[in-house]
């Protein structure tokens, strides 16, 4: 834990919960004390508009006099799976195919938590992406919202486009190592 001029530490934490709903959630800090609050302007800030309950987290924060809270996300990590088994769409794809999958800017068409799954588009291509919900909390986000901009890789499947994993908007716009 470090600490600059402003006041502000750098820690690590777990998301408690986020309710992109409410427009806010909270931290638990690996060195213990008081919950954080992570505000939806803060993620918003980091290029999310949700994150998963479970996600380690990096962040900076300020003590107030309303307590401790979150000032910036530096870095998000899906939560554990515990070895949760492969999605069924991709059993038989050649997992070097997948990994090899490109990180491609688009927009969330829409997205349904309810249902499990929903779709986006890659800038400037006409299909439809299909995003599962399994895929989402895999990459370490909560839930999505129509317009929001994000970034993925996009595999063919059986049914067609589907998304392997979906970042910040801004990874898709870096050049890749």
């Amino acid at each position: 834990m470090t600490q600059d001029v402003n006041g502000t530490r750098r820690i690590h934490g777990q998301v408690k919960w986020f309710d992109p709903v409410k427009g806010f959630g909270f931290v638990v800090a690996d060195d213990g004390g008081p919950d954080i609050l992570l505000h939806a302007n803060v993620l918003r800030n980091f290029g999310q508009g949700s994150v998963a309950d479970g996600a380690l987290i990096e962040i900076g924060v300020q003590e107030t006099e309303r307590g401790v809270q979150a000032t910036e996300v530096y870095d998000i990590k899906p939560p554990e799976t515990g070895g949760t088994a492969a999605l069924a769409d991709f059993e038989d794809i050649d997992p070097e195919v997948i990994a090899a999958a490109k990180l491609e800017p688009a927009r969330v068409k829409w997205f349904d938590k309810g249902k499990g799954f929903g779709f986006a588009n890659v800038f400037g291509r006409g299909e439809d992406v299909f995003v599962h919900i399994e895929v989402l909390r895999r990459s370490g986000l909560a839930d999505l919202q129509p317009g929001e901009a994000v970034a993925l890789r996009v595999i063919e499947g059986k049914r067609g486009r589907m998304a392997t994993e979906v970042c910040a908007w801004e990874a898709g716009l870096k050049p890749e190592d």
